[in-house]
C-alpha cells in the first residue's frame, strides 16, 4: 500500500475520531504531530495537551474548544478561528499564529520565543500575563478583545486605550490610568479598580459585577446600560456620571 493511500486513511480516521460527537474527551493527549488538520471537522474538538507539534491548522474555519497544555511548538495557526479558546499552558515555540483570531483566548503560562510569529496585539496580551510588571505605559494601546483575566495592571497608565469586549475579570486595576478609555462591553467582574481613574472613561455595557470601585475616579465617565450589581463605591467620586438603563449596585435599574 503506498504511503499516499496510507495517509489518506488516516486523515480519514482522524476526522472521524475528531468528530464533535466523538472528540471528547478522545482526541485529548493524542499524537497529531506533523498533520494537516485544516479540512478536519475540529468544532468541539478537546486537545488538551495534544501533541500538536508542526500540525497545520491556518485557516481552520472550525473552532475547538480546549489547547491547553498542547504541544504546539512550530505549528501552523496563521489565520485560524482560536477565539475564546483555552491556550494555558500551551507551548507555541516556533509557531506561526499570523493573523489568528485570538479575541477572549487565554495565553496564561503560554511558552513562547523568538520564532513565535504573533501579532502585536496579541504578544502585549502574552507579555501583561505572563510577564507582569514590565510595562507600565500603555497609554492609547490596542488590547480590544484581549484576554486579561487575572491580570495585574495595578499603576499601569490605560488612558486612551482600546479595551473595547477585553477580558479584565479579576483583574488587579488599582491605581491604574483608564481615563477616556473604551471599555465597552468589557468584562470587568470582580475586578479590583480601587483608586484608578476612570474619568471620562466609555463603559456603556460593561459588566462591573461586584468590582471594587472604592476611591476610584469616574467623572464624566459614561456607564450607560452598565452592569453594576453589587460594586462597592467608598469614597469614589461619580460626578457627571451618565447612568441610564445602568444595573445599579442594588439590584434596580436607572431611569
Amino acid at each position: 500500500m503506498t504511503k499516499l493511500r496510507l495517509l489518506a486513511i488516516g486523515l480519514i480516521f482522524l476526522a472521524a475520531a475528531c468528530s464533535p460527537q466523538n472528540c471528547r474527551p478522545d482526541c485529548a493527549g493524542a499524537n497529531l504531530s506533523g498533520l494537516d488538520l485544516r479540512t478536519v471537522p475540529l468544532a468541539g474538538a478537546d486537545l488538551r495537551n495534544a501533541n500538536l507539534a508542526g500540525a497545520r491548522l491556518g485557516e481552520s474555519p472550525l473552532q475547538v474548544v480546549d489547547l491547553s497544555g498542547a504541544d504546539l511548538t512550530g505549528a501552523d495557526l496563521s489565520n485560524a478561528n482560536l477565539a475564546g479558546v483555552d491556550l494555558s499552558g500551551a507551548d507555541l515555540r516556533g509557531a506561526n499564529l499570523l493573523g489568528t483570531d485570538l479575541n477572549g483566548a487565554f495565553l496564561q503560562q503560554t511558552r513562547i520565543d523568538a520564532q513565535t510569529q504573533l501579532d502585536d496585539k496579541w504578544r502585549l496580551g502574552w507579555s501583561l500575563l505572563n510577564q507582569p510588571g514590565q510595562t507600565k505605559n500603555l497609554a492609547g494601546a490596542d488590547l480590544s478583545g484581549v484576554n486579561l483575566w487575572g491580570a495585574d495592571l495595578s499603576g499601569v497608565n490605560l488612558s486612551q486605550a482600546n479595551l473595547f469586549g477585553a477580558n479584565l475579570g479579576q483583574a488587579n486595576l488599582a491605581g491604574a490610568d483608564l481615563s477616556g478609555a473604551n471599555l465597552i462591553k468589557a468584562d470587568l467582574r470582580r475586578a479590583n479598580l480601587s483608586g484608578a481613574n476612570l474619568s471620562g472613561a466609555k463603559l456603556p455595557w460593561a459588566d462591573l459585577r461586584y468590582a471594587n470601585l472604592n476611591n476610584a475616579n469616574l467623572e464624566q465617565a459614561d456607564a450607560r446600560g452598565a452592569w453594576l450589581t453589587g460594586v462597592t463605591l467608598k469614597n469614589a467620586r461619580l460626578d457627571q456620571v451618565r447612568l441610564t438603563g445602568a444595573i445599579l449596585p442594588d439590584g434596580s435599574r436607572h431611569q
